[in-house]
């Protein structure tokens, strides 16, 4: 029985010194080494010859979307954060619906609709569509492994649950970038 309390004291002392030394390994963590940078590479779904590459980038209080999309027929495509990363399916229907973890109803970019909700992009002539949009109210953290999504046609931001948009073009999973 001396034993027994005797080795049991002497593991409870050890594991305050376990604890420490288990986040004093040569670096710090804190909740600053979040990702500030991210980039989805999209990709065609079956059917379609969609490519393009979004940076994104953490502001205060919104991620602005940069890049360019090609290969899209031209005019309006409504473009979205989904909820998954999935692209197991080849119309891209795997990356699920928009990100609305509000459970806000569909509309234009705002407080009150899907965070994922980002209206339309508008290819040129070419099929050439330049992004420059924010997502408010999102931290790019939340974002990670999700998807971003290129629809074959215009968002009309009212029709539920999804805009009315038609089927998926383009599909690319938002990772961390290297920052630059």
């Amino acid at each position: 029985m001396k034993f027994s309390l005797l080795a049991l004291s002497a593991m409870l002392l050890a594991i305050p010194t376990l604890a420490f030394a288990q986040d004093d390994h040569g670096h710090e963590h804190d909740k600053a080494d979040l990702p500030t940078e991210g980039v989805a590479v999209l990709a065609s779904t079956s059917g379609s010859k969609v490519k393009g590459v979004i940076l994104l980038k953490q502001e205060d209080g919104y991620v602005q979307l940069t890049g360019k999309v090609i290969n899209l027929e031209p005019g309006e495509h409504g473009f979205h954060i989904h909820q998954f990363g999935d692209l197991t399916k080849g119309d891209g229907t795997a990356a699920g619906g928009h990100y609305n973890p509000a459970g806000h109803e569909h509309g234009a970019p705002g407080k009150t609709s899907h965070a994922g909700d980002l209206g339309n992009i508008t290819a040129d002539e070419n099929g050439d569509a330049v992004i420059d949009t924010k997502a408010e109210g999102v931290k790019l953290h939340m974002i990670l492994g999700r998807s971003l999504v290129v629809h074959a046609k215009a968002d009309d931001l009212k029709s539920q649950p999804s805009g009315a948009a038609g089927p998926r073009v383009g599909v690319g999973v938002i990772g961390i970038a290297q920052p630059k």
